[in-house]
């Protein structure tokens, strides 16, 4: 057992390293979302900002070490083998449950994560010495959990959610107030006292907050406690003074130093009192292993060594400053958790990334009404007056355009930084334990909200989006808990075989973890995937649309196929890869019709016939897609039910009707292939063929019906799929007849001008 603990040591060290990666990928959101979310600086800056506050924060980082010591549990009342026992689990635990969240792209708080984590290995570990014990039962679990502490910590998670959420929204309303979103006029007028309050709140939080618990905030100490006030006032007045200067030199407004400064400021603090969250219990473990060598090495030996202050290695702090860094700027899980909360505070209209669901559609139906309610308080001329105030400029931008604008302006994205420093100042004065993720993240929804970013059309998304997020929180602190006390209670049955079967499993799951998520993130859109159009012009939107048509009739051709193909072999799995890539297609479809609006918003005034073409062709293809979701559904259903299989003669005459289908579908994907459009003509003049053709066989099938036929099952899905060939075929001559004379009346010299736009 003697080498074990150094094997241990060695192993939570290594787990230290991706915990510093898996913990900066999630927490990264807490200080570069308000940046690029405005786009105002380039990326690198932003990237060059934040990297040197989180590198400045991890090297003055020290005394927030002692929570992951004695901050959850007595560490007197463990030995050193016990100890050890839960340092381990936790790591395994902490570095799992905040990678699972990254590759769901949910922010999470790694302080939530490490405390519960803590709190549940120190639970477990616990229940198994009281249960050794004749003496003690459990009710004596409260001497070995300091109970206080944690009930501080859930209290301040749960003050922290609904006090950054509401301060968030207020101060964004009253920002809004004053400047409006034509904000340019207003900012020359008080852009200079809004600067000087916004970079003031912003160094009241360095100080306070990215500095506390250095070595050397003793050097500043006596200088800021006491003259609070004082310092306020000289800072106000040094920005103020520092943003005049600046905006008379530059010509440039002095949210950009706003923006900035703020971003250095999170990280520093970020990286200076969460480090912890990293390196906490590995730094714990190593001084609990260096106490056990130099007592004698004894297994049973009491950590109340834990309980003294340690002072900080530098070169830790040097080397996981370094790894973080690293992380920031090479971590793509990072930026698929950003991208969550852009999504939900994104001003525009963008691709939605959550789902509504019933508890979201109740909160936004009720904030509704209630806001009917106390509209009716206000005379109607202050409403008027304060809805100016909130009238945005008129840029339509489709969702895909969208995504490269940015998702809001200085003005929010100032509040932003400002409001989450503030309050995490004052929580840190008054010593109340928080998370930077939680308050960073619901000010940033509490500032959209009140932009209006949750209008009418996104409201019901975006809610559900924030719920599913909160949620994870709480999932965070219950996983967390479960997960560590389950782990430490396989480890102490044989640490031997425990720690290695773990940590290879930990070692797997990670892994997957990122082959899934790189294989998701690298994913190239389908070169079959339908586009939207961007033509203003009936000629272009022709031009524009024959690939989309040439793209469905491929994969519809395939589907029904395939469809015909699995009935015939009962090819369970075929069929169900087969209603997947229907649903896939189907889905396309919708999105194009979602971008009808901004089509026609987008149109030339003298190109309006192009918009009435564009939604009868998009209305045919979702016929098409309608018809070949049934068949391919109704196809699935049948063979997973296990009914009886179709009668050959039944098998024998589908084939017939795709092999016209096919090529049919092949003659109209080269024409649109080859823009070859006056080829049409001579498919469409096939259209009788084809649906005598289905006749014949469904008049076959009623013969049969009649006379030999014994399954309703069968003559029911018989039916069902020749029946909505007849529409699949009646949606494409449809389509074909549309373009045919759209083709024809655009080239004609009498609207030669549309051709020519």
């Amino acid at each position: 057992m003697d080498n074990i603990y150094l094997l241990m040591l060695i192993a939570i060290t290594a787990l230290a390293v991706f915990d510093i990666i898996v913990g900066v990928s999630n927490d990264a959101i807490n200080f570069l979302n308000s940046a690029i979310g405005s786009k105002v600086l380039s990326l690198r800056t932003i990237m060059i900002v934040a990297s040197l506050g989180i590198f400045i924060g991890a090297v003055f980082s020290s005394g927030m070490m002692e929570v992951a010591r004695k901050g959850i549990f007595i560490p007197a009342q463990f030995e050193f083998g016990e100890i050890m026992l839960i340092f381990m689990a936790v790591m395994i635990t902490d570095i799992l449950l905040l990678d699972f969240f990254n590759t769901l792209g949910l922010p999470t708080s790694t302080t939530v994560s490490i405390v519960f984590n803590l709190l549940g290995a120190a639970v477990v570990m616990s229940l198994i010495k009281i249960s050794h014990s004749e003496t003690e039962t459990f009710s004596d679990l409260v001497n070995y959990i300091n109970t206080e502490k944690a009930i501080t910590i859930i209290s301040g998670i749960l003050l922290s959610v609904v006090i950054a959420f509401s301060v968030g929204a207020i101060v964004q309303w009253v920002s809004r107030l004053i400047f409006t979103f034509n904000y340019e006029k207003k900012i020359k007028s008080f852009g200079i006292i809004f600067g000087g309050v916004a970079l003031t709140a912003i160094t009241y939080f360095i100080f306070l907050k990215g500095l506390k618990g250095t070595p050397y905030y003793k050097e500043l100490k006596g200088l800021l406690e006491g003259n609070e006030v004082y310092t306020i006032l000289g800072s106000f007045v040094f920005w103020t003074l520092f943003s005049f200067i600046f905006e008379k030199l530059t010509k440039k407004t002095v949210l950009l130093v706003v923006i900035a400064i703020g971003t250095f400021g999170l990280a520093l603090a970020f990286s200076g009192n969460d480090l912890v969250n990293f390196i906490g219990v590995p730094m714990a473990a190593y001084h609990s292993y260096e106490a056990w060598v130099s007592g004698g090495m004894d297994v049973a030996m009491s950590m109340e060594v834990l309980d003294k202050k340690v002072p900080a290695e530098p070169l830790l702090l040097f080397i996981a400053g370094t790894i973080m860094v690293l992380t920031l700027w090479f971590s793509k899980k990072a930026k698929t958790v950003a991208e969550t909360e852009l999504s939900l505070s994104r001003q525009g209209e963008t691709h939605e990334k959550f789902e509504p669901n019933l508890l979201s559609r109740s909160i936004v139906k009720g904030s509704t009404q209630l806001s009917n309610y106390f509209s009716v308080l206000l005379p109607k001329s202050v409403q008027k007056k304060l809805a100016k105030s909130f009238d945005k400029p008129e840029i339509v931008l489709t969702k895909d355009q969208s995504i490269d604008a940015p998702a809001f302006d200085m003005i929010r994205a100032s509040v932003n930084l400002m409001v989450a420093g503030v309050l995490i100042a004052i929580a840190t004065s008054m010593k109340l334990p928080l998370s930077t993720t939680y308050v960073t993240f619901m000010v940033a929804m509490g500032t959209s909200l009140a932009d209006k970013a949750w209008g009418r059309e996104s409201a019901v998304y975006r809610v559900a989006g924030v719920l599913n997020v909160i949620g994870g929180w709480f999932g965070t602190a219950l996983g967390a808990f479960i997960a560590a006390g389950t782990v430490v209670f396989l480890i102490s049955w044989n640490p031997k075989v425990m720690i290695p079967i773990l940590l290879l499993l930990t070692a797997i799951l990670l892994y997957r973890n990122y082959k899934s998520h790189k294989n998701k993130s690298s994913k190239t859109p389908d070169e079959d995937s339908l586009k939207t159009t961007g033509s203003s012009s009936v000629q272009g939107v022709i031009l524009e649309s024959a690939g989309n048509i040439s793209n469905v009739v491929k994969r519809g051709n395939k589907i029904y196929s395939n469809a015909v193909n699995g009935l015939a072999k009962q090819d369970l799995t075929l069929l169900k890869k087969n209603k997947k890539q229907v649903d896939k297609l189907s889905e396309e479809v919708d999105n194009l019709r979602d971008n009808i609006f901004y089509f026609i918003k987008n149109l030339d005034e003298t190109s309006l016939r192009a918009s009435s073409f564009y939604i009868n062709i998009l209305g045919y293809l979702q016929d098409m897609t309608q018809s070949l979701e049934y068949i391919s559904k109704t196809s699935h259903k049948h063979i997973n039910n296990n009914h009886k299989k179709l009668k050959f003669s039944q098998i024998k005459e589908l084939k017939e009707v795709d092999d016209a289908l096919e090529s049919l579908f092949n003659d109209t994907k080269v024409a649109f292939d080859s823009q070859s459009f006056e080829q049409i003509g001579s498919i469409i003049n096939r259209k009788k063929e084809l649906f005598d053709l289905v006749t014949s066989k469904i008049v076959k099938q009623v013969s049969r019906t009649r006379t030999e036929e014994s399954s309703p099952k069968n003559t029911t899905l018989y039916f069902g799929v020749l029946l909505e060939t007849k529409d699949l075929l009646t949606a494409t001559m449809n389509l074909l007849e549309e373009y045919y004379n759209s083709h024809d009346s655009s080239v004609e010299p009498a609207t030669i001008s549309d051709t020519e736009e």
